[in-house]
């Protein structure tokens, strides 16, 4: 009879000790499966934009040889600083020098000629007619002469305005042919900056007046550092690539360093202020191939996976310009544990609150 008792009581402490068990793993279960769930801020904000673009020299033109001929000499080296005026290539000179002598020389001779038509035609020996054929041959050979020191200073290529001389292809002694590239001069100066920007952009910028981006803007060199001085927009292009949708703006940079060269590439950055921004925390959101998507809940506590389109962001921060409302609750923290129709229990947080806990707030 102790026996069964014996056994009866420890059947019902394996009972017992079985039923905390589950019970204490369902409540541990609950815990893991209840997500933190928040909701947008609506703010005004600002966010950093950066723009690929193309840094190009205010003025940049290729030198081309003006007549046939031998490279007799160089003047310059390449990369070096030239001044306005200053001589940089000779070709060799000696066929035109010729030319202009002969010019001169019948130049001279139709003067002579003219002289004597003119005491001829004084005595009635010969008609004005003459007189005036004999005029228009030195008017002619005056001419001549004029062609033949042009085509004299074309043998000297000098620099039309002051600055940097690019590689020099041709060497003393090289054949050059007329029209053929000798080298290219940029006036570094000052620079331009191109960069692309989409048409929402576009129309924000232009439309937006108080609320634009700035156009006082930043220059992000090749190795991370910002140029030293910042620029300003100046010109938008007349019309948008079909191709990308995009049009392009034009900045310019002060170069007094000269660190700036022509064909450099960089990132303009731009500070965008928003007005009303819908913003959300960038952990709550997850990619596949380059498209950002969020956890919608719904009021059955059931999630639904939708793409959500990134305006720009702040440090944590994502602004949201469609695909999400203000008043829509997102899962904040489990993304990855979570898939589409499935049904949680959450805790909700106040987006204010997310907001201030993350690392850095928005500006």
């Amino acid at each position: 009879m102790i026996r069964i008792m014996m056994l009866a009581g420890f059947v019902s402490l394996l009972a017992f000790q079985s039923c905390t068990t589950a019970t204490a793993e369902k409540q541990e279960r609950e815990e893991i499966n209840k997500f933190i769930v928040t909701q947008p801020v609506t703010m005004d904000t600002a966010f950093i934009k950066e723009y690929v673009s193309q840094i190009r020299s205010v003025r940049n033109i290729e030198l081309h040889a003006q007549e046939k001929g031998f490279l007799q000499n160089i003047y310059v080296d390449e990369g070096q600083f030239v001044k306005a005026g200053q001589l940089l290539f000779k070709i060799m000179p000696a066929l035109y020098e010729a030319e202009l002598q002969k010019a001169q020389a019948e130049a001279k001779a139709a003067e002579i000629e003219l002289q004597n038509a003119t005491a001829l035609a004084d005595k009635n020996v010969i008609s004005k007619n003459e007189q005036a054929l004999a005029q228009a041959k030195l008017e002619q050979a005056k001419a001549a002469v004029s062609m033949a020191k042009v085509h004299l200073s074309f043998t000297e290529i000098r620099a039309p305005f002051e600055g940097y001389i690019d590689r020099i292809p041709k060497k003393v002694g090289s054949l050059i042919d007329e029209g053929e590239l000798l080298t290219s001069l940029s006036d570094n100066s000052k620079m331009f900056a191109y960069f692309n920007v989409s048409e929402p952009e576009y129309l924000e910028y232009q439309t937006n007046v108080k609320g634009r981006a700035d156009n006082i803007i930043n220059l992000m060199l090749a190795n991370g550092q910002m140029h030293k001085y910042k620029g300003k927009v100046e010109v938008i292009e007349s019309e948008f690539d079909s191709e990308t949708g995009n049009i392009a703006f034009r900045a310019l940079f002060p170069n007094p360093d000269n660190l700036l060269r022509n064909g450099e590439t960089g990132k303009v950055v731009m500070k965008m202020p928003i007005k009303n921004a819908v913003i959300i925390p960038q952990k709550a959101t997850y990619e596949i191939q380059n498209k950002k998507y969020v956890f919608v809940v719904g009021a059955d506590k059931v999630v639904k996976s939708r793409e959500i389109n990134i305006t720009g962001e702040v440090p944590d921060l994502y602004v949201v310009r469609s695909g999400l409302n203000a008043d829509e609750k997102i899962l904040l923290e489990g993304v990855q544990k979570v898939k589409d129709d499935d049904r949680i229990e959450y805790e909700f947080q106040n987006p204010q609150e997310v907001v201030t806990h993350l690392k850095l707030k928005a500006e």
